[in-house]
């Protein structure tokens, strides 16, 4: 191992680990190295059972400050991408290839988002290895609607309306793949049955303006990781940008000349949205003094190292430690979308405005919150004139 010394301790500090640390680490990379000579073992022999079996002997030996799987995680990714060691080699199952086709196909072709694609991927492991048949032998082509029906009906049973009605679209979305695919021989999506409920039926769950408010002035603005988050507020509140958004923010993006903001929205679209002042001053202040330096050009990266971009729900957790400091109930980062509409709409523009603010592919979608303005219903549902007298 005396040879990715070097190349190790360069590549944690690049990903933001502390000098210590980084010291800590290249010793466990010399025990390693140590431990594969008395094996015989070279540094291409390394994989996580080996390391799980160096843990398990160093602990045998009476080391008890170990670093654990987890920390050993590091040295193991560093050697793969420096190609040193070999990527793991697994024989993918037929199940499996089938869900790697339908990632890509998902990706390549739907331009789903990877949030999105995770969801709909798991539906589809889930549904499709309770079809399996035993011993592991997987046959898409002998599905029928009653296969669909009866684990939509499971499904039904342990999770909410609105969960079922994204089983339904998640179900249609994989026959139809399998159809294209000449998996199936019928289109099995139209024998997915689609879920109780009416559109408009509800209004969207949303938030006061002097509660949104609250939660920026709770908000603390000193260390990376209060600075990072009022950011983050400030997106959500100010420009309605939803979860995956935020994450997919890039330096480029931001035009400070022009005062403009890209937002890369779904179904890969692009949108290009004003840059409010206050806005562009949280955005500055993360920038120049809490983010950590990185190779990456997402804005927002974790704060722990190693650097890379935060995931998606990480945004929702921001959200909800912010309700807690004045003591609001707990809310998502969608909500703070619905309460910008509400408030943009109490305050006079027409629906096409706020869903060119929103972003809406259709305005459909946008006439949902016609209904928050709960002072204006009022003056609608007053009595038709003659109505007593009748």
């Amino acid at each position: 191992m005396a040879s990715q010394v070097e190349g190790y301790r360069a590549w944690l500090a690049e990903h933001g680990y502390t000098k210590l640390t980084i010291r800590n680490m290249l010793k466990d990379l010399g025990q390693v190295g140590v431990w594969l000579s008395r094996r015989g073992l070279q540094a291409a022999d390394l994989s996580e059972d080996r390391l799980q079996q160096f843990l398990s002997d160093q602990w045998e030996v009476g080391r008890r400050r170990l670093p654990g799987p987890r920390g050993m995680r590091p040295l193991l990714t560093y050697l793969r991408q420096a190609a040193v060691v070999p990527p793991p080699l697994v024989a993918p199952s037929p199940l499996e290839d089938v869900l790697v086709q339908y990632r890509c196909w998902m990706v390549g072709e739907r331009g789903l988002s990877a949030a999105t694609v995770l969801r709909y991927e798991n539906t589809a492991r889930r549904f499709l290895s309770e079809q399996a048949m035993p011993g592991g032998v997987f046959t898409p082509g002998g599905l029928t609607g009653a296969d669909l029906n009866a684990f939509l009906l499971r499904e039904c049973v342990r999770v909410s309306a609105g969960s079922a009605k994204g089983r339904v679209a998640e179900l249609r979305s994989l026959m139809r793949f399998l159809h294209l695919r000449g998996l199936t021989p019928l289109r099995l999506g139209t024998a997915v049955p689609p879920v109780g409920g009416w559109r408009l039926a509800t209004v969207p769950p949303t938030m006061a303006a002097a509660d949104v408010q609250q939660l920026l002035d709770h908000c603390p603005r000193e260390g990376a990781v209060g600075i990072r988050g009022y950011a983050m507020l400030m997106l959500l509140a100010r420009l309605g940008l939803r979860s995956i958004e935020v994450t997919r923010l890039q330096l480029d993006d931001v035009d400070w000349r022009l005062g403009e903001i890209a937002i890369r929205g779904k179904g890969r679209r692009e949108d290009r949205l004003p840059l409010p002042v206050e806005v562009g001053e949280a955005l500055v202040a993360y920038l120049s003094g809490a983010r950590p330096r990185g190779s990456t050009r997402r804005i927002f990266v974790t704060c722990r190292a190693p650097h890379g971009p935060i995931r998606a729900d990480l945004v929702g957790d921001v959200v909800e430690r912010a309700c807690l400091r004045p003591g609001l109930p707990r809310v998502g980062p969608h909500q703070l979308r619905h309460a910008l509409a509400g408030e943009t709409l109490r305050q006079g523009p027409w629906l096409m405005a706020i869903s060119q603010v929103l972003r809406h592919q259709d305005l459909a979608t946008t006439a949902l919150y016609a209904k928050v303005d709960f002072t204006a219903l009022r003056e609608v549902a007053q009595p038709w004139p003659g109505q007593g007298a009748a």
